[in-house]
């Protein structure tokens, strides 16, 4: 039936800790920028679309917004 073993569960390398932790908060940060670029692109294509700004004015809010919001986000 069932056979009891007394050993070691993980047989493969030993865990590297600092490398999970690296990754992990490589992974946060990406998602976090990755959130404020996707945003601040939604707010500057519905002020072109939306307003009289046009293209460039929206270029520039673009610019603005991901700016300020790696400032806030730091």
């Amino acid at each position: 039936m069932a056979e009891h073993h007394s050993g070691p569960v993980e047989t493969g390398a030993p865990m590297d800790y600092s490398e999970h932790e690296k990754t992990y908060n490589l992974f946060l940060n990406a998602t976090k920028y990755g959130t404020l670029f996707c945003a601040s692109l939604l707010i500057a294509m519905a002020a072109a679309f939306f307003t009289t700004m046009g293209f460039f004015s929206s270029l520039v809010l673009l610019i603005i917004l991901n700016v300020a919001g790696f400032f806030f986000l730091r």
